[in-house]
């Protein structure tokens, strides 16, 4: 049941004294990922009161609610909650504070619940993603197997610009997710860093981690322990200094060595410039860009994917000043790519699990740099890649930390697999300046069909077309869409090698309204000589594309199509083609290739009879719009 916190304890408070690590216990729910993170928040004021604004309590104007605030892909979201929190005889059921009427943490958990869709939603997860979700920064992950040899120091500098820091212990076998060792340490779970101290011994130093466990309780009881005999060879005043505490908190300290030993993933999360707003140490240049995979157009997958892989989203990358650091003779620019899967845990319940994905880092050539094109096939097959995230996995985000020579490079987020469709937030930071964008083709189209006063001598193809026209057209030589349909089906019929199920009335309805030069809703011989000669044109083009004759073409082949038949179009364009021409399987046949091409040619021909200033843009009432839009 829910209950009013009121009606749980008579004199509830907000936070009782300072928010701090240990006022964050686990309940009964599987999100210890996301209390590890919490307790991170807390050592640092300004971090923590971004999230949880202040002044707030149950007494002064009290109103029955809870503001929060969250990094949401991009953007600061405000998430507002009531006072009521699930409880079970009377005790709280998720995140408690060791105070029993303090309840700050246990309101947090409810509106990242909220905003999530549900508190379900929050089971199993990575450190990572609460750190960001508090911060707006980027996380790194080290793997303790392959760390590099000055992680102490990179833990240690870290924290003291502020960053949060977690780490787990990996389960190997599944079933025993969440299971206690004989050291008490507790494997498939999460720990927050809370700090990293070298300690001067009496004839040596010993370099020690702090850290904790989100269920606030069960604790190492290895060298360095809470109890253990190595605190009998430090001074009074060092323990005091690294808070030593002999209590079942879920805190405790260990050896920065049997730290290494025992774990076997650390997460840093690195802040961003708006995360803090005056501290000088965070000085990173951040690019963010948003962007869709779509199935059956953007969708391409990865590298082993080479006929698709070309149609992924691309993000060109212009690296402008090289590192400044004195010790390094090489000329190169550092920055981190981070890519970032949205709304995947919210969508759960509707079946939605993390895509697998990554990303790869080419090279422009000097000839191409600056051309903002989309890059093609051919260029992929023939380049290999400068730099890629170091695997394909299903986590929310995948990053990595480069070096590469100032210059221009193009980044290809993708999933593994192609055809699945989701959104993404990409982002770059570096201590320099850098810039990245995504490539988007610029809308244009040439019309290489020739006029048909300009062919020759008639074919026995075309005197054959004019007798079957004449024969349905009557004195008149004129017809209607009906009589298009007619034409058109009888003369394609005599092509064995298109597998066409007929024009429709509506396709033809389409092909008038853009060879209907004079307004009378019919077309005369010149009108369906020139229609003819474009169809002619765009049946060579669909045959290139249609590799086992089987009648249609991949909707990813679909792009190259349009742009041989003299069209360029943004990656907008190519989805919405993709959604209203392409079946099921992701293939579009003649008919809708011809129809698109005909809504294409008509609709930019429309567009740039109103665009009177050549800039671009339009301006149409509503009645010039519902006549162009309804004829089309």
């Amino acid at each position: 049941m829910a209950f009013v916190l009121q009606e749980i304890c008579e004199n509830p408070e907000f936070i009782v004294g300072d928010a701090s690590r240990t006022d964050i216990c686990q309940g009964d729910l599987g999100d210890c990922w996301l209390l590890a993170a919490i307790a991170c928040l807390t050592l640092n004021d300004k971090l923590l009161y971004r999230v949880i604004p202040q002044e707030q309590s149950f007494s002064e104007g009290y109103a029955g609610i809870f503001h929060f605030q969250f990094w949401r892909y991009g953007d600061w979201v405000d998430v507002v909650v009531d006072d009521r929190i699930p409880t079970f005889n009377n005790q709280l059921v998720f995140t408690k504070s060791a105070e029993r009427n303090e309840f700050w943490s246990a309101l947090l958990e409810k509106a990242y619940a909220k905003l999530h869709g549900s508190y379900e939603a929050l089971k199993g997860g990575n450190t990572a993603e609460g750190m960001e979700d508090f911060t707006g920064g980027v996380t790194e992950f080290y793997e303790m197997k392959e760390a590099p040899k000055e992680l102490y120091k990179i833990m240690k500098k870290a924290l003291a610009r502020g960053s949060l820091m977690g780490c787990s212990i990996d389960s190997l076998v599944p079933a025993r997710f969440e299971t206690r060792t004989t050291t008490g340490l507790v494997k498939g779970h999460a720990y927050s860093v809370t700090a990293v101290e070298e300690s001067q011994l009496k004839e040596s130093k010993v370099r020690l981690v702090r850290l904790r466990n989100p269920w606030g309780q069960v604790e190492w009881n290895g060298p360095w322990c809470d109890n253990s005999k190595e605190w009998e060879t430090i001074s009074k005043t060092e323990k005091e200094r690294l808070q030593h505490q002999n209590a079942e908190d879920g805190e405790f300290w260990m050896s920065f060595e049997d730290f290494k030993k025992n774990y076997t993933k650390i997460e840093i999360c690195n802040l961003t410039p708006d995360a803090l707003e005056d501290d000088k140490l965070h000085k990173w240049t951040v690019s963010v860009n948003e962007g869709r995979w779509i199935r059956g157009c953007s969708a391409g997958g990865c590298r082993n994917y080479p006929d698709t892989f070309w149609t992924n989203p691309q993000y060109r990358l212009r690296l402008l000043e090289e590192d400044d650091d004195p010790e390094d003779d090489e000329v190169a620019c550092t920055f981190v790519v981070a890519l970032m899967q949205k709304n995947r845990r919210r969508e759960r319940k509707l079946g939605a699990n993390l895509f697998t994905i990554g990303f790869s880092i080419y090279e422009v050539p000097k000839e191409m740099q600056g051309n903002k094109q989309h890059m093609q096939k051919e260029f992929f097959t023939s380049n290999s890649s400068k730099a890629r995230s170091r695997a394909y996995i299903n986590l929310r985000e995948v990053t990595q930390r480069f070096r590469l020579s100032p210059g221009e490079y193009v980044i290809v987020p993708s999933t593994y697999e192609p055809h699945q469709e989701g959104e993404f937030i990409l982002r770059v930071f570096s201590e320099r300046r850098n810039t990245s964008e995504e490539i988007e083709n610029r809308i244009e189209a040439d019309h290489p069909v020739p006029d048909p006063a300009s062919t020759g001598e008639e074919s026995e193809e075309d005197q054959q077309f004019l007798s079957i026209f004449q024969q349905i057209a009557g004195d008149q030589m004129e017809i209607s869409a009906n009589e298009l349909k007619d034409v058109l089906n009888k003369v394609v019929s005599k092509y064995k090698d298109i597998h066409t199920e007929g024009f429709s009335r509506e396709n033809c309805r389409s092909m008038i309204a853009l060879m209907d030069m004079d307004g009378t809703g019919r077309l005369n011989l010149q009108e369906f000589r020139h229609l003819w000669n474009k169809i002619k044109q765009w049946q060579g083009i669909f045959k290139r594309y249609d590799f086992d004759h089987i009648g249609t073409i991949s909707s990813y082949e679909m792009r190259n199509a349009i742009t041989d038949a003299g069209f360029r179009l943004n990656n907008q364009l190519y989805d919405i083609v993709t959604m209203r021409y392409a079946n099921d399987n992701m293939n579009v046949d003649f008919d809708s290739f011809v129809s698109c091409l005909v809504r294409l040619e008509g609709m930019l021909r429309a567009f740039q009879a109103f665009d009177r200033c050549g800039d671009g843009t339009i301006r149409l009432n509503v009645l010039e719009w519902l006549q162009l839009t309804m004829y089309a």
